[in-house]
């Protein structure tokens, strides 16, 4: 049982083409570029607030809703899995949630329980969905899968030290999270997840 509970802050809606990011300088969210591929976000795509991740940005979530939010909305979530993947910056791996106020997902406690159809529909979006970018690319490492055994033993409700632990859990030797965007030379990453990224530049 997942007792590992996040507030995400959503930044694209559940079957928008539009990718939005927020803008640390502007403090706001702006509109990043639309999809060129004919694929929506499958689910509500945001970050969790207070963290850093080893590609300079939040921690990437992935928050299963039945309708769609709105850029900005705070969704208290739990989360049940991850999804791993990689872009043409490296290891990009996304948390995966479900609101805990909704009663159509809260029920769910591992990405087993996830339905099998979007399980794949995620793995394909992102799989695909920077395929008509120049420049821009995206892998599946395995998809969906569960939370680690020791990122649910050391789990706790307080926002750093659960993101820590599932940085922790995509495979770095050294995960940090401490409510800073920079000032830090930050963990560098497995030989795995090294030759991963190096493998991705010379597609």
């Amino acid at each position: 049982m997942s007792e590992l509970e996040l507030d995400c802050v959503d930044e694209i809606a559940k079957g928008s083409r539009n990718k939005y990011e927020y803008d640390k300088e502007l403090r706001a969210i702006k509109l990043d570029r639309f999809i060129s591929a004919s694929v929506v976000y499958p689910t509500d795509y945001g970050y969790v607030p207070n963290t850093l991740a080893l590609d300079g940005d939040p921690l990437d979530v992935l928050v299963c809703v039945s309708e769609p939010t709105f850029p900005g909305c705070v969704v208290p979530s739990k989360v049940i899995g991850l999804f791993k993947m990689a872009d043409e910056r490296g290891d990009d791996d996304h948390v995966l949630c479900v609101p805990r106020h909704d009663p159509g997902w809260n029920t769910l406690e591992d990405v087993e329980d996830i339905p099998r159809l979007l399980r794949a529909e995620i793995t394909h979006f992102f799989t695909v969905y920077k395929d008509l970018d120049p420049d821009r690319h995206a892998v599946a490492l395995g998809g969906c899968k569960p939370l680690p055994a020791r990122v649910l033993a050391r789990s706790r409700t307080f926002q750093v030290r659960v993101a820590r632990c599932v940085l922790g859990s995509l495979g770095f030797r050294s995960p940090i999270c401490d409510g800073t965007y920079g000032g830090k030379d930050y963990a560098t990453k497995s030989a795995s997840s090294r030759s991963r990224s190096a493998a991705l530049a010379n597609r």
